[in-house]
């Protein structure tokens, strides 16, 4: 499939059609990662992850002493009943 560089502003942009975006499971505004491959500018897809950084976070807060229920009403109780 070939393309044309456009001027965007200061940039310049090529359009990706939509069954492309779909294929590559991109959707607009996601993110990308760009690299360049053997003179090739190379897109791909930035991996979601739920809760990334949620681990590192919560130690964060046990080693500041801050990890008190926010909202003391909601116990944690039954949390050994939860799977995630």
């Amino acid at each position: 499939m070939r393309t044309a560089v456009r001027k965007l502003g200061n940039s310049s942009g090529i359009i990706i059609p939509k069954s492309v975006l779909a294929e590559a499971g991109v959707c607009l505004g996601d993110a990308v990662e760009m690299t360049l491959e053997e003179g090739r500018i190379v897109l791909a897809p930035v991996e979601r992850r739920v809760r990334t950084g949620w681990a590192a976070a919560s130690k964060r807060l046990v080693e500041a002493d801050d990890d008190a229920l926010v909202w003391p009403e909601f116990a944690n109780a039954d949390d050994d009943t939860l799977s995630w």
